[in-house]
């Protein structure tokens, strides 16, 4: 399965592909060296003429000298700057006028016109080492994307017929069981069939820590075995697998343009057009009105096209998007697109499912209370919730049949199950009708005499009746996810103004658990459809529904069932989610472990890499404006130009490359605008 990976390009300078002159020109150090080679001779020579002029000793034929300097100095030239020339020439038969190869094309046929040629030589020499500086340091940024396509497998060992064959991991069939030595990649998703061993999953999860997995155990493609032979029977084919996931929305994510870059975009196109015409006009306008000399200004006009490009931020605002987007994917998280990340750095609430985002969703029996123990005691009342709750597929009826197993299970006779979500199940067991679920849904069904909770019964209540009458409550708790309150905490340090859980449990239970772990608002007893309302209401009182003017809403679910509201949230983060493709599909961010942390951890790197654009984008500008401005004004030359220009360009680059070696850590700014720098 071939990927296709498009990096950032850059509209103003023909950065159509990040190494296009690596394509173009086999030998590009060779040509620097040929080009400078050149230079430096013309460059002695020049100087020899200088020394001529004051020392007879040195005087042999200064018009001769002249001419050799000239003609090294063209030499120089033409090695650095035909494919640029040429490539400007392509372009504008094309109606590609204003990139960079067009503006530096003009510029140094202007210099050689008016007798400037150690200038013309110079700007395309040092042009092209600044273009081959940048793409080297580009390159290098994108290690982290790059190293992604390492986690998928070039071949798998997969059992046919008695034998062990090597194939392509794409010519595994579903079913198929392949056998995975130690130090070898998963080469497919499946479940362990045979074996014992730990596995790396840090390139998928950034999780550093090898997990011990056993027969029967899910393992994800892309895993590293590192210690005993295990037999994995397939569950997904190769393009299916977590792996191509993984490598699909990290390389997809590179061409969904965040607001700030297509801004920036939007305004090169005007930005550059509008120079070269101020450039005509200070070439003209001056000679006309105060009779200068025209030579002077045109010189000062060249000046101001040198360094009007903006490639310095052009550039540089995707490939920190870039970054940015493959240094949480580095941390298993995943960002689908820039714009996903420039709003998750402006996150001012965040709203929590409870069941499996903050809690681990792991349901364990607390307290069993009957309403008459000498009736229905307490082991009948879990007996009967069992039998009741024997269908649905609810993560508190797991918790039931782990609590009760006895023999008659196997010999109640349950009909007419009815499950209602979020209120409970309605069953016939052995002709009575029994109830189970929440107070609301009691009343619903018309129970009278129910027995009050104990203020310690912290949990989700199951309500159980029998036809009609009260018969007891039993609690069950969830059990908090490590680092919640921690995160909750940080999360405040960044800027998130309201924390908000949303939940199908009753209110009091759910009350317990937000002052636990640090939440503002609880919003208890929702239906499905009622968690979505809930983001509706958060919404609302941000203000401007173009989240592009305001702060934003997140929210973060297990991605189990939270599609409607991932999809509504300004951002929905999807936790420990990469096998559910509606939570993919829903989700602008898929972090690939149920860890909380990883949220704040994510709009860390958001925050840090808007920072970091925005930097550039200032810096870049302030300094060309200078220029230009001193330009104009004959106080610097087209030499200073040059350097501002390639070396603004060079020194954003470098800037944006500062995410690449960032690494993770628990610590937290102690706000968004005093955050520690990266």
């Amino acid at each position: 399965m071939a990927h296709e990976h498009k990096e950032p390009s850059c509209t103003c300078s023909g950065h159509h592909h990040i190494h296009q002159h690596e394509t173009s020109e086999k030998r590009p150090e060779i040509k620097i060296i040929g080009a400078a080679f050149c230079f430096a001779a013309g460059f002695f020579i020049t100087h020899t003429q200088v020394l001529a002029h004051h020392f007879p000793a040195f005087d042999t034929s200064v018009s001769l000298g002249t001419m050799t300097a000239a003609v090294c100095y063209l030499a120089a030239y033409l090695i650095a700057g035909h494919t640029v020339i040429l490539h400007a020439v392509r372009n504008c038969f094309h109606g590609a006028f204003f990139d960079e190869e067009f503006l530096m094309t003009v510029a140094s046929l202007g210099a050689i016109a008016i007798g400037e040629y150690p200038e013309a030589a110079a700007l395309m020499l040092l042009y092209h080492i600044g273009e081959r500086l940048e793409d080297s340091a580009v390159a290098a940024s994108h290690s982290s994307i790059q190293s992604l396509l390492a986690i998928r497998p070039d071949r798998a060992s997969v059992k046919r017929a008695g034998t062990i064959i090597t194939v392509n991991p794409d010519d595994v069939a579903v079913g198929e069981i392949i056998v995975v030595k130690p130090g070898e990649r998963i080469s497919n998703d499946g479940i362990i069939t045979t074996g014992t061993t730990f596995i790396d999953t840090s390139a998928l999860t950034g999780e550093s820590v090898p997990r011990a997995v056993i027969p029967g155990t899910q393992v994800m493609a892309g895993s590293i075995n590192t210690q005993n032979v295990i037999e994995i029977t397939v569950t997904h084919r190769a393009e299916d697998s977590t792996a191509a996931k993984i490598i699909r929305l990290t390389e997809a994510a590179a061409q969904k343009k965040a607001h700030m870059e297509r801004f920036i975009t939007r305004f090169s196109r005007r930005y550059t057009p509008a120079v070269c015409a101020a450039a005509v006009l200070v070439a003209v306008i001056p000679p006309l009105l105060t009779g200068g000399e025209w030579k002077l200004w045109l010189y000062r006009a060249l000046t101001f096209l040198v360094i009007s490009c903006p490639c310095a931020f052009v550039i540089s605002v995707p490939l920190t998007f870039f970054s940015g987007i493959g240094v949480a994917s580095r941390a298993g998280i995943l960002i689908k697109s820039g714009r996903s990340l420039e709003t998750l750095s402006r996150a001012v609430t965040a709203v929590f499912d409870k069941t499996g985002t903050i809690t681990n969703g792991t349901f364990t029996i607390t307290a069993i209370h009957p309403a008459d123990d000498t009736l229905i005691p307490a082991d009948a009342l879990l007996a009967i919730a069992t039998h009741a709750e024997r269908f649905s597929s609810h993560p508190i009826s797991a918790s039931l049949k782990a609590a009760h197993s006895g023999s008659c299970c196997a010999l109640a006779q349950v009909t007419d199950a009815e499950e209602i979500a979020g209120k409970g199940i309605r069953v016939t067991l052995d002709g009575k009708t029994v109830v189970a679920g929440t107070l609301a849904f009691m009343a619903e069904n018309r129970v009278s005499g129910y027995l009050p909770c104990a203020e310690d019964d912290f949990g989700t209540i199951i309500h159980i009746a029998i036809d009609g009458t009260y018969a007891g409550h039993i609690v069950i708790s969830d059990i908090i996810k490590a680092g919640t309150a921690e995160t909750m905490h940080a999360l405040k340090q960044l800027g998130v103004k309201e924390l908000i859980m949303l939940t199908g449990d009753e209110r009091a239970p759910a009350v317990a658990v937000a002052q636990k772990i640090g939440i503002d608002t609880v919003r208890a007893e929702l239906l499905p459809a009622d968690k979505v309302a809930a983001v509706e209401t958060a919404l609302a009182t941000l203000g401007a529904a173009d989240s592009t003017t305001r702060g934003t809403l997140l929210f973060a679910g297990d991605g189990i069932n939270d599609a409607p509201v991932l999809s509504r949230a300004d951002v929905g983060i999807a936790m420990g989610a990469l096998g559910s493709d509606a939570a993919i599909e829903a989700a602008d961010v898929v972090v690939m472990t149920d860890e909380l942390p990883k949220i704040a951890e994510a709009i860390r790197i958001a925050q840090a890499t808007m920072r970091i654009a925005r930097q550039n984008v200032v810096c870049a500008f302030t300094v060309k404006l200078v220029i230009m401005i001193l330009g104009a004004l004959g106080i610097t030359s087209m030499w200073m130009a040059v350097f501002g220009d390639t070396g603004i360009a060079l020194l954003a680059v470098l800037n944006a490359m500062r995410l690449q070696f960032r690494k993770g850590r628990r610590r937290f700014p102690a706000n968004r605008n005093t955050a520690q720098a990266l």
